[in-house]
């Protein structure tokens, strides 16, 4: 699997059940949410104003996506667990399968991010981002075309601890609901 098919693979509406471990407060969360993921024009005016932010030439891109998400927690019911960011894939042209990806916000920390990804053999893609206060580790990987699962691990900055741990399976919508 490469980048492209990755992408195209998760397109869609996704309803995302997640659990996740907030190690600092000794607090377990759940979290149910919907996640819609559309592919953007490489004309995007967001997509190219993020490349330029980062002085990489659009035309590098692949497949960018906006990813929008809408949900509840059990942490706090009266919080709204909504955003949405743009993410821009930009392979490596001398490795295959890795490269980096643009975000207009990140997922540690919300602020423009850049993360190295990689895709495994297996067809894992991984995600290491490092911010100013935090480093985080995402991995997705596909079970079927319409069931997969994240793991995310949110670190100190150092990357000597882990501040939280999530698992989130997600299934496809295909009623479009």
């Amino acid at each position: 699997m490469n980048i492209k098919q990755f992408v195209e693979n998760s397109l869609g509406r996704w309803r995302s059940q997640r659990s996740a471990h907030h190690l600092t407060f000794s607090h377990f969360e759940a979290v149910q949410s919907v996640i819609d993921i559309v592919e953007l024009s490489l004309n995007d005016g967001a997509v190219i104003d993020l490349c330029q932010s980062y002085n990489i030439d659009p035309t590098q891109a692949v497949m960018p996506f906006k990813m929008s998400w809408e949900g509840q927690s059990d942490w706090d019911e009266n919080a709204e667990v909504k955003g949405s960011c743009i993410l821009v894939p930009i392979p490596d042209p001398t490795v295959p399968n890795r490269g980096k990806l643009l975000r207009d916000q990140g997922y540690a920390e919300t602020v423009a991010a850049v993360g190295d990804y990689q895709i495994t053999e297996d067809g894992t893609f991984v995600l290491l981002t490092t911010y100013d206060r935090a480093a985080a580790e995402e991995k997705i990987w596909f079970a079927n075309p319409n069931l997969r699962f994240r793991v995310s691990l949110i670190k100190t900055s150092g990357g000597s601890g882990v501040v939280t741990a999530s698992f989130a399976s997600e299934i496809r919508s295909l009623s479009g609901n």
